[in-house]
Formats: C-alpha cells, sequence, structure tokens
C-alpha cells in the first residue's frame, strides 16, 4: 500500500466502511444490555464493551488485505512488518453507541516509519466525515479563538471522586462561555478542526490513548490547531496503549496553552491542598 496525497487512504477508507457497516448491524441485531455487556479486557487494560468487539473484527478482517501494520483500542499492536501503520479507534464513543446516543466516531491515522500523515474521521451515526493529510490544503478551519473567556469548551466528564481532575474540570468550566460533554474525543477534535467548538480537553485525568489523539494531531493542526498534553508529554507513535496523555485540542496554540495551564495549575493545588 502507497497513501497517495489528494484522497483518504484505502485501508482507512475499507476501516472506515466496516466500523460503519459493522456498528449498524450491532445496532439493529442486539439491545442495549447486551451491546453494553463486558467481554473481555481491551490492550489498554479497561473492559471492552460487545459493541466494540464486534465493530473492531469487523475491521481488523477487512484491513487484512492492505498488510499493514495495526494499533487499534482493543486488540492492540499487529506487527505485519510493514512501514506503514494505522492508528485506530473502531468506535470512538462506545457508551454512547451501546445506549443509542448518536454520537459515535471511527477514527484513523496513518503513520509511516512512526511519522503521522494522514487522518481520517467518519461519525458514524450520519457518515459525516473529515479527511485530512498534512501534505495537501485542508478545508477545515479552526475558529481561531485564542482565549478560553467566551470560548466554545468541550470537556470530558468529571472525575468528582479525585481532587486534582475535579479542580481542573471546574477551572476550565467557569472560564468558558459555554460548556459541552459529548464523550466522543474523535468527533469532538474534529468539531475543533472545523470550528465549530473551540476548544476540547481531558481535565487532568489521563484518560486519553494515543488512538484518540492521533487523528487530531494531523487533522487538527493542518486547519491551524494545537493537540498537546496537560503536564507536557509529547504525543508520538508508540505501540504501547497503556500510555496516557490528557489531551487539549484547540483552535490555536495560544489557546491551547492557556487551557493546559489553568487545568495543571488547579490540580497541582488542588492536590497539593488534599
Amino acid at each position: 500500500m502507497t497513501p497517495t496525497p489528494g484522497s483518504p487512504d484505502a485501508a482507512l477508507t475499507a476501516a472506515a466502511e466496516a466500523a460503519r457497516t459493522a456498528y449498524a448491524r450491532a445496532r439493529a441485531a442486539h439491545d442495549r444490555a447486551t451491546l453494553a455487556e463486558a467481554v473481555a479486557e481491551g490492550a489498554d487494560g479497561t473492559p471492552t464493551m460487545r459493541i466494540d468487539r464486534i465493530v473492531e473484527d469487523t475491521v481488523l478482517r477487512a484491513l487484512e488485505p492492505h498488510h499493514v501494520n495495526i494499533l487499534s483500542e482493543e486488540s492492540g499492536w499487529i506487527d505485519k512488518g510493514s512501514e506503514v501503520s494505522l492508528v485506530i479507534d473502531p468506535l470512538d464513543g462506545s457508551a454512547n453507541g451501546a445506549a443509542g446516543v448518536p454520537l459515535t466516531a471511527f477514527a484513523g491515522a496513518v503513520a509511516i516509519a512512526g511519522e503521522f500523515t494522514e487522518a481520517y474521521t467518519v461519525w458514524l451515526d450520519t457518515g459525516r466525515s473529515w479527511w485530512a493529510h498534512r501534505e495537501v490544503p485542508t478545508p477545515y478551519r479552526t475558529s481561531g479563538r485564542t482565549e478560553l473567556a467566551g470560548a466554545a469548551l468541550s470537556l470530558l466528564r468529571p472525575h468528582t471522586s479525585v481532587p486534582g481532575p475535579a479542580a481542573a474540570w471546574w477551572a476550565a468550566a467557569s472560564r468558558a462561555a459555554r460548556v459541552r460533554i459529548l464523550s466522543t474525543t474523535c468527533l469532538e477534535a474534529a468539531l475543533v478542526a472545523e470550528g465549530a467548538i473551540d476548544a476540547f480537553a481531558d481535565a487532568c485525568s489521563d484518560t486519553h490513548r494515543l488512538v484518540d489523539l492521533a487523528a487530531a494531531a494531523v487533522m487538527v493542526t493542518r486547519a491551524g490547531g494545537a493537540v498537546l498534553d496537560v503536564w507536557g508529554r509529547p504525543l508520538e507513535f508508540d505501540t504501547d496503549l497503556t500510555r496516557r496523555w490528557s489531551g487539549v485540542v484547540a483552535a490555536t496554540p495560544q489557546l491551547g496553552r492557556e487551557l493546559a495551564e489553568i487545568l495543571r495549575t488547579a490540580a497541582d493545588t488542588a492536590t497539593a491542598g488534599s
């Protein structure tokens, strides 16, 4: 497989189409309790829902003819000896999907020799998609907002039982004009890329894995934004899915830095006082 700038990579397209088909079939064939049932433990150490397993298994079968390495949320690293790797989250927003909330996404990024080159995100419930390549002009533009005051902010759920993340969440939320919790990082990152949301963040809970942020690293930066970690850890290709980040996806580097500083300072202060 040789990625061709100008259209989505063939393996990415195959994976996304398989994810959307499997998701629709799973929703039609099973009730909510069955889809939400934990059936295994994923490569990142968290429970795998049945709906995750159904979608990922279908995606992996679709990728077999493409002979690429795969880093996927549930199965982890699948080494095919290729220079090309796909970093994919076959079903982001699993809890939404199992419950019938129409906010789920497939997201994938191509890495060549460890460098991210392109990304493809598909809103599974609607088919709406976003594609970006680091060497191709993109139609997406972030909002351009440079400060948190007055911003439309999307956040992961608050971790109210942990002092640091709880304080960080409220510190950011209290400064923004609007706060949303959509529970699908990959879709929220795409919305930052096109300017619908000013920023998205994990408030210091270290929930994000590479599969959650890889597509954003290409798409949002290409659209003029920034993707960073609250604690300054680099976002880089790594096959270890136990590695975590507190991701910040922002319309501009200035907004990203401000948001990360607000989150970090609040978390440090709360932790020191607990």
